[in-house]
């Protein structure tokens, strides 16, 4: 099967893809292209997935690379190949050939240009990376590399809707004490459940950065079981596993 490669017009000429989960050698709860060596699912359909997109972006396997994802506010800078994956959330280049790639399964896969000054990013934004600022350090790495916040652009890519995103009160607390305006990315659920908008934080804090454009490409990972891999709907389901979505950008 051929794989699915979502875009984003906000990064124009720049290569990038949030690729779905169709098109991929494994099978079981991972059918499809599970992307996540984190995974129990076999190491050689793992291997062969991520030759698969690589080849997609037309780099060499070695030059697709990412990090140890630990829920952190840490962005690697990248000047080659990594030998070893250091333990961070988000990494930025100005490298031509380079590959920046983050694994998500609801968390949000977030992708990053300034295609002036040829300096692109890529992060990983859970909930807690996100308040904890990995999106503001991700633009802060890029100026570092000569980007200029109002040249620019991220993209968003599938994560979970607000509908599907039911948290508790310590969770809305944590989030109205870093700032009472947070309230809005909440919506009432059943008795003491609120309803959180993780792509619309997301967007909130892209903007506060200063980027120039940023969208949520509005595709929601627990709402489209063909096309992603979603970690709450698979605990919800009471499967032993998920598959990791990738998302990559290069120069």
């Amino acid at each position: 099967m051929t794989l699915e490669i979502l875009t984003s017009e906000s990064l124009g000429p720049v290569r990038h893809g949030f690729f779905t989960r169709r098109g991929g050698a494994s099978s079981g709860v991972f059918q499809g292209l599970n992307c996540g060596h984190g995974s129990s699912d076999q190491s050689a359909a793992v291997s062969l997935n991520r030759q698969r997109v690589a080849d997609a972006m037309e780099v060499a396997p070695e030059a697709l690379v990412g990090v140890h994802q630990v829920h952190s506010r840490s962005v690697v800078t990248v000047h080659g190949p990594l030998s070893d994956k250091p333990q961070a959330d988000a990494l930025v280049t100005a490298v031509p050939g380079l590959a920046l790639s983050v694994l998500t399964a609801d968390c949000q896969p977030v992708l990053l240009a300034d295609a002036r000054a040829g300096v692109i990013g890529a992060a990983h934004a859970g909930w807690r990376g996100a308040l904890d600022g990995v999106l503001d350090a991700t633009v802060d790495a890029m100026e570092a590399l000569g980007a200029a916040r109002a040249n620019i652009a991220a993209a968003i890519g599938p994560s979970i809707s607000q509908r599907a995103y039911e948290v508790g009160p310590e969770f809305f607390d944590d989030f109205v004490q870093e700032d009472p305006d947070n309230t809005r990315f909440f919506a009432n659920g059943a008795d003491d459940r609120m309803l959180f908008d993780l792509p619309g934080y997301g967007l909130h804090r892209l903007r506060a950065a200063g980027v120039g454009r940023a969208e949520w490409i509005r595709h929601c990972t627990y709402s489209d079981p063909e096309r992603f891999y979603s970690y709450r709907r698979s605990t919800h389901a009471g499967a032993a596993d998920y598959g990791r979505l990738i998302s990559v950008i290069r120069l």
